[in-house]
């Protein structure tokens, strides 16, 4: 008789038991052993194939960004592998493969970013580095490395001390990183090389050729415009606004408690305009660096963006607040969510048209004709509101609510009210946009297309 016994350590042994008695514990075959592992690796690489699989088809950017790598080195790499190449940049053709590796990045923008500020370093750190070798050359022997250790306390500690500037930190860093590592490498070694001119020549030869290879592969071959995501970030983000903040005000007020499901999707949809700061920041701070293309200028407002970005979040955390009295322990009466239900529903509607022509506006770069009969719509649905605040006092009086009992409603209301106030400065800053980046006539545009329309129909009458 056979019978399997759980161990203190959690596994299972088998243990053989006989007719008088005694038992005998049973090892595992080496071949089910085998079988076991073959069995979990070949679990964990259909896993990870999985995976790798879901990454590049929600983003099929992400596998051309690689294959643009790749391409890059091995175009740099012909440096190394052809001799007359070879021979015109030396042994410093590492460091054309180096620029690519770390220069190269997902977006144009930062490509551009980095290899600019890996060029100018490299330009800037390589002078002074040559500068101060002829200076300390003409010290005599023991003055020469006084005046080379001298400058590379100063302009090391000075150019450390740079990073901590917000704007230098914000667009410069890697290039004052760049210039600090350039100007340690050239400056010391110079002390034991003849030719330091020769050698910085070579070294910022193969920066420059590695970064335009890196730049002309960025553009040229699909390029990703780190001004385009902005453009599609900051829409997705106040339609997102839009979903939870008429989510929210369907569950506060008409007590959908039974659909966490949706409630949970939508809802929180504002949490991911919370988090997106950063992302706006830096997708900004590499849109300034790119040309030109498609409807963006050299000198497109990137910076209204941001200012978009911000007033969204301003709504964002009023949502938050929002959820946070439908998920409190408190729970509103009937009759006082009864007596604002209908005028609450309106203005969550209003909210959520006016959200989404916003982003429509932003996504089409078109200036809207509905906006401000939305917003006026909007106001006087707040006006309502506040006229239905008025008579709360008799409801509550009516139904002996306590005030306790009353607060979820009454903050339930001024939330929404605020959020009224910074959804219309929402409008106004991208009302600042469209003048600044000359959105398109909406009204010219139809009245354009309405003319053609008639040309197109009298010509057919004609023939």
């Amino acid at each position: 008789m056979v019978d399997n016994e759980k161990q203190a350590s959690g596994g299972l042994v088998w243990v053989a038991k006989f007719a008088d008695g005694s038992s005998k514990q049973l090892e595992p075959e080496p071949r089910c052993i085998c079988v076991g592992l073959i069995m979990g690796c070949r679990t964990s690489i259909c896993n990870f194939a999985g995976d790798v699989w879901k990454l590049g088809a929600s983003d099929p950017r992400k596998v051309v960004h690689c294959m643009k790598v790749g391409l890059a080195l091995t175009v740099v790499s012909l440096f190394y592998y052809m001799r007359p190449l070879y021979d015109g940049v030396g042994g410093n053709a590492m460091w054309a493969v180096m620029t690519v590796v770390v220069v190269f990045e997902f977006t144009v923008g930062a490509t551009l970013s980095k290899g600019i500020n890996r060029g100018i370093g490299t330009l800037l750190a390589g002078s002074l580095a040559i500068g101060v070798h002829f200076v300390a050359s003409h010290s005599g022997d023991k003055g020469e490395p006084i005046v080379l250790a001298g400058s590379l306390f100063l302009l090391g500690s000075a150019a450390t001390f740079s990073r901590f500037i917000p704007w230098v930190k914000r667009r410069y860093d890697y290039g004052v990183l760049i210039f600090i590592l350039t100007y340690s490498l050239v400056s010391v070694s110079g002390y034991r090389i003849e030719k330091l001119t020769e050698l910085a020549l070579q070294r910022l030869s193969t920066v420059g050729i590695g970064g335009a290879i890196c730049v002309i592969i960025s553009v040229l071959l699909y390029p990703i415009w780190a001004g385009d995501d902005l453009h599609r970030l900051i829409p997705a983000n106040i339609e997102k606004l839009a979903a939870s903040l008429e989510e929210c005000v369907l569950q506060f007020f008409n007590d959908a408690q039974d659909d966490d499901h949706r409630k949970a999707s939508r809802i929180d949809g504002y949490k991911c305009v919370l988090n997106s700061k950063t992302t706006e920041e830096s997708l900004a701070n590499f849109a300034r660096w790119e040309p030109a293309h498609g409807p963006f200028s050299f000198k497109h407002p990137w910076k209204q963006y941001l200012k978009i970005g911000t007033l969204s979040r301003y709504c964002a955390y009023c949502i938050e607040a929002l959820n946070g009295c439908i998920n409190s322990g408190i729970q509103a009466p009937e009759s006082l969510r009864q007596q604002l239900r209908s005028v609450c529903a309106n203005l969550g509607i209003c909210f959520s048209e006016v959200l989404r022509e916003l982003a429509a506006s932003l996504k089409t770069m078109s200036k809207s004709s509905n906006i401000r009969f939305l917003v006026h719509d909007m106001n006087n649905a707040v006006e309502e509101l506040q006229n239905s605040l008025k008579y709360l006092p008799e409801t509550m009086h009516e139904n002996a609510v306590t005030i306790i009992e009353a607060l979820p409603v009454v903050s339930a209301a001024a939330l929404l009210i605020e959020i009224a106030a910074r959804i219309e400065a929402v409008v106004l800053a991208v009302d600042e946009l469209a003048e600044l980046a000359g959105f398109k006539d909406e009204e010219g545009d139809q009245k354009h297309q309405e003319e053609e329309h008639a040309k197109e129909m009298k010509a057919l009458q004609q023939v």
